[in-house]
């Protein structure tokens, strides 16, 4: 195994072991046990286990704000900005969800620390994304005038809540998160489409329809 697979295999098993234990039930013995390295290793790439946090945190947020700010920048309408928005975050969060159990265990702790806000700083970029889309499409008259804040919390609560809550979600919708091709064939389409019908009727601008 090379030097950079090793860190990335590091990494994807840190991913996993955070958030199934958080960061502060994840020992650097114990993530150096479940990687099959020795923790000099886990210091000599990332310094401490703050370090490897930070480095798992930080590889999926900036590749997801990448993704975010290249639809941002697309010469497209409003509407089709945002769903295309929309496809980029729910694909990445249902692909990705130990991270982002990671990343909701952390910044629902009451405790605020460096650590805490520089992954709420992250977050927010991303989330950013969406109202900056959003307003674009009110100022333009794309859509009609709304509480821009309140519907991005609408639809972040939707995703975050079918996602990570998935002993209460699993009896909503009736499905079984234990079959490993759910995520996929049921409740990623579903959360997409709801967003999308959810997200139509809400923001479509009727004035500009009449004309």
């Amino acid at each position: 195994m090379s030097k950079e697979d090793k860190k990335e295999h590091i990494l994807d098993t840190a991913e996993k072991v955070f958030a199934e234990f958080g960061y502060e039930g994840a020992s650097t013995r114990f993530l150096a046990s479940q990687a099959g390295v020795n923790m000099a290793m886990i210091n000599y790439y990332f310094g401490s286990k703050d370090g490897l946090l930070q480095a798992v945190l930080q590889r999926r947020i900036v590749s997801m704000r990448n993704l975010l700010e290249e639809v941002k920048g697309m010469l497209l309408p409003a509407g089709e900005k945002l769903m295309r928005a929309l496809e980029v975050y729910v694909n990445r969060i249902s692909t990705n969800n130990c991270f982002h159990r990671i990343i909701h265990r952390e910044i629902s702790l009451n405790q605020r620390s460096e650590l805490s806000d520089k992954i709420s700083d992250n977050v927010f970029m991303n989330v950013q994304t969406f109202r900056d889309i959003i307003r674009e499409g009110v100022q333009n008259g794309a859509f009609r005038k709304v509480d821009v804040e309140m519907t991005v919390a609408n639809i972040m609560g939707t995703i975050y809540y079918i996602i990570n809550s998935r002993a209460v979600s699993a009896r909503l919708l009736n499905i079984d998160f234990q079959q490993p091709e759910v995520m996929e064939t049921e409740v990623r389409p579903r959360i997409k489409k709801f967003l999308h019908d959810y997200l139509q009727a809400y923001l479509t601008n009727h004035d500009l329809q009449k004309q």
